[in-house]
């Protein structure tokens, strides 16, 4: 990424996960080449997860069930509050129903894997064979995917001949990160992974990554490579809350568009993208080669347009 490269003073490289080709591409996607495999060989004829309003995640998930003829619903938690129309029925809701997605709504605070089990169960009843899927697909059989990212990440930068100091991302749910440590772990890449959070503190972040990063492990075959040390988590950018923008995060996705043509989603990439963008400025990566790892959630962008004030681009010639 050249010119944020020039405009921050570090040397800024890309990872598109963004583009993975599946429903606008995001990181859901590696996860859910594990998860759906999983579920075919289940013989599944449904699946179902749960989420925020503006899921990422089962956006793609309602587009995997379609490719592969498999019915799909999707549990949604009101997370934010908002009740603008284009939160609740533009972005990733749109996405939603347009691949064949049913869904249900729910206020905040809900046991939402309790509710996703008894809705599981209801569909069984009915003679469905349900697969479930958690939250963000973060669990040992999704994190697998960015296992796959690591190696994969790796081979591009031999490749390349380049020489990788760390490795940024926004982190949420956990399966990500996990993945990408348990991988680097494995083959002693000795390349950091930061995890910007997005949602919970930093205590509460890390360990959840630890200690999915140690299931991957073990499901690989390498149980003990990933150590504690490993796992790191900077938590200064979730903002309000989760779903809810940040200023730091408005002020990524503008930088990211205006200098790269790339595009940001609020809650998740453009948070990851804000703790980059800070730490550049206060010199954290100085010297360093840096990749910032997309995951995605440009969908969302339609659902969050309240968020923008685009007033001063409007010009008379």
């Amino acid at each position: 990424m050249k010119r944020l490269s020039d405009e921050l003073g570090v040397d800024l490289w890309i990872k598109r996960d963004d583009c993975t080709g599946l429903s606008t591409g995001g990181n859901k996607t590696r996860k859910l080449e594990f998860l759906m495999a999983e579920a075919l060989e289940q013989g599944a004829d449904m699946v179902m997860t749960q989420g925020a309003t503006q899921t990422n995640h089962g956006r793609q998930t309602a587009a995997a069930a379609a490719k592969l003829g498999l019915a799909c619903h999707l549990l949604l938690e009101d997370r934010t509050g908002y009740d603008e129309a284009n939160y609740n029925t533009n972005g990733n809701v749109l996405l939603d129903h347009l691949h064949g997605a049913t869904t249900q709504k729910f206020p905040a605070g809900h046991d939402m894997p309790g509710e996703m089990e008894r809705a599981a169960e209801k569909k069984r009843a009915k003679g469905h064979n349900v697969y479930v899927i958690p939250g963000g697909g973060s669990n040992a059989t999704g994190a697998l995917g960015y296992v796959n990212c690591a190696f994969e990440l790796l081979g591009q930068f031999n490749d390349a001949s380049l020489k990788v100091d760390r490795i940024v991302h926004a982190t949420g749910s956990s399966g990500t990160q996990a993945g990408l440590v348990a991988g680097m772990c494995a083959m002693n890449a000795q390349i950091p992974v930061l995890g910007i959070g997005t949602r919970a503190p930093q205590p509460k972040q890390e360990q959840m990554v630890y200690d999915l990063a140690c299931k991957t492990a073990e499901k690989l075959g390498c149980p003990g490579v990933v150590q504690r040390e490993h796992v790191m988590a900077n938590t200064d950018y979730v903002g309000e809350g989760y779903g809810l923008p940040t200023g730091s995060g408005i002020e990524a996705i503008r930088m990211f568009a205006e200098l790269e043509g790339i595009l940001l989603d609020p809650c998740y990439s453009a948070k990851g993208a804000a703790g980059l963008i800070d730490l550049a400025r206060k010199g954290e990566f100085k010297g360093e080669r840096v990749v910032f790892l997309h995951t995605g959630g440009a969908a969302a962008l339609g659902g969050y347009d309240f968020a923008f004030d685009s007033s001063d681009r409007w010009v008379t010639l």
